[in-house]
């Protein structure tokens, strides 16, 4: 497995001051932006403005996870804007083989996301166009929640899944990311890690990447 990476949640920083937010966690390995529409979950944040403002202001990679209905019609728009990784869901996608291919053809990783409930099965025959798979470890829509423990034996099942098709896939896990929970994401398999309040409420944010970053590595196979 590829070194773990930590990617900061933008949706736990101070909005009114984004750039000197963006600029707290400098170190980190990427920037988890994400975009909800209040349909496919309850909560309103972010669209490509904020992804545009975000870009201007950082050199990190940006992850953009997208929350939102109708991914086939969307997601192509943050892969032009320059997101570096984009992630629909695959519960908002009719076509997900064919949007994977389309956000490879204009430059962006592709990621694809589900939700707690969504089984592995349904992703099963799109892994392979994928670069990243993130498994939500609480339901999307707001930051702050606790991990739901049941996911580790659904991070242990994908990362078995993607071993035996070789291929090179990270999984990202989302949701009540701390100091306790990475360790046990990470010996399940887990590689990118989205972190939102273990960062950005801790007095030193990029002293809160580093040991995030150093558990992970520790726990990881």
């Amino acid at each position: 497995m590829t070194s773990p990476a930590i990617h900061p949640s933008i949706l736990n920083a101070d909005q009114a001051h984004l750039a000197d937010e963006l600029k707290r966690v400098a170190s980190a390995d990427g920037l988890h932006v994400d975009i909800m529409d209040n349909h496919f979950v309850p909560n309103l944040f972010g669209g490509p403005s904020l992804v545009e403002a975000v870009l201007a202001n950082t050199s990190l990679a940006v992850d953009a996870h997208l929350m939102i209905d109708n991914a086939d019609r969307w997601a192509p728009v943050y892969a032009e804007a320059g997101c570096a990784i984009v992630t629909p869901h695959l519960e908002a996608s009719t076509a997900p083989i064919r949007l994977a291919r389309e956000l490879r053809r204009l430059g962006a990783g592709v990621g694809m996301a589900l939700r707690p409930a969504t089984p592995l099965e349904a992703v099963e025959h799109v892994l392979g166009e994928l670069d990243l798979l993130l498994l939500m470890t609480v339901e999307p829509g707001f930051g702050g929640q606790p991990f739901i423990e049941a996911m580790l034996s659904k991070i242990e099942r994908a990362r078995a899944m993607v071993g035996a098709r070789g291929l090179e896939l990270r999984i990202q896990v989302d949701g009540g990311v701390t100091t306790r929970t990475i360790e046990r994401a990470a010996e399940a398999g887990a590689d990118v890690f989205v972190a939102g309040s273990a960062v950005y409420r801790a007095d030193d944010a990029a002293a809160s990447l580093s040991r995030l970053r150093a558990l992970a590595a520790a726990h990881s196979h």
